[in-house]
């Protein structure tokens, strides 16, 4: 169900300060760079969506973000670049995230997350019949894997999956590679688990501290923009998300997934999560086809212009497909 969007994006300042570091064409600038900002109600969440209306485009393509970054962040290195090749696109800021303002502030899980995308997806189903692609940066690349397992499951695929990374938490050396320091890798999964077992799931957890936040860009000045924003780099999250982020299994294995094609989209200067760390992951998907391409020069959060110019070629034509 659509309803007024919770806020707009007009009346914050960070993202429009994160695109000083952009390429000139790809900053918003004028009133028709921007999309239409609309809200979603999901169980009592107001959802914040953003969309790229292209009624003539052959499919649609899903922004999710990932535990650093948020849906009008997505839009400046994607959905208004393709939209500007003809192809419709959906950004959402999941809850917690960007301007979507959950009914229970310290009571949502990484479970929900996955279960309001699978249901935006249904959304944009009964909006019409266009094959659906998912793209996700950072731990929206797998997110977008659990989604697309799901209608997997369900006998209705989407039609694609695309992501910066592939990281299943479940592995000690992803958990070790990704944490702030080895031994929030080793021992802070645990330590979630146990808070949220004894009840005190909903305690506030900055992602600064959990996650090596610090290598979600690579220039300094842009990371200390993105750090002080509050709904992406700066924010915090309940214990009760990071315990089922981590712990989170798949609908279906990657040995056994066959919903569609995928893509790893990978920056080639990530300092968070190289691309070893997915590739472990997408080794197991053998039953349909999986690419890789390299982001020359990008950041976790590709900023850079070689790597934002490849990477809008490549997710055009692999939609295009």
């Amino acid at each position: 169900m659509t309803t007024p969007p919770p806020s707009s994006y007009a009346d914050q300042r960070a993202w429009q300060e994160l695109q000083r570091f952009m390429p000139p064409e790809y900053r918003m600038t004028t009133p028709e760079d921007l999309p239409a900002e609309e809200g979603w109600d999901w169980r009592g969440n107001n959802v914040h969506l953003e969309r790229y209306v292209r009624p003539d485009s052959p499919v649609k393509v899903l922004l999710h973000h990932g535990v650093g970054t948020n849906g009008r962040q997505m839009d400046l290195i994607l959905g208004r670049p393709l939209a500007q090749r003809g192809i419709e696109t959906v950004a959402v800021d999941n809850l917690g995230y960007g301007l979507t303002k959950p009914a229970h502030p310290r009571g949502y899980s990484y479970d929900d997350w996955v279960d309001l995308v699978v249901d935006l997806v249904e959304a944009e189903r009964r909006r019409d019949d266009r094959p659906i692609h998912i793209y996700g940066l950072s731990a929206g690349g797998m997110l977008a894997y659990q989604v697309a397992a799901r209608t997997q499951v369900a006998g209705k695929p989407v039609a694609g999956v695309i992501g910066l990374s592939f990281l299943d938490q479940r592995e000690s050396v992803v958990r070790e590679e990704t944490a702030r320091f080895e031994l929030m890798g080793k021992y802070g999964g645990k330590a979630a688990e146990l808070t949220t077992k004894l009840g005190a799931g909903w305690w506030p957890m900055r992602m600064t501290i959990a996650s090596k936040m610090s290598a979600l860009l690579n220039e300094p000045e842009a990371l200390r923009v993105a750090l002080r924003d509050k709904t992406s780099a700066g924010n915090t999250v309940p214990t009760k998300f990071l315990d089922t982020y981590l712990n989170y299994v798949p609908a279906v294995e990657p040995e056994d997934f066959t919903a569609c094609p995928v893509m790893l989209a990978v920056p080639g200067a990530d300092r968070w999560s190289p691309a070893s760390l997915s590739m472990g992951f997408l080794e197991r998907i053998t039953q349909v086809p999986v690419e890789v391409v390299t982001l020359p020069r990008g950041s976790h959060l590709p900023v850079e212009k070689p790597a934002l110019d490849t990477m809008v070629d490549a997710v055009e034509e692999f939609v295009r497909r």
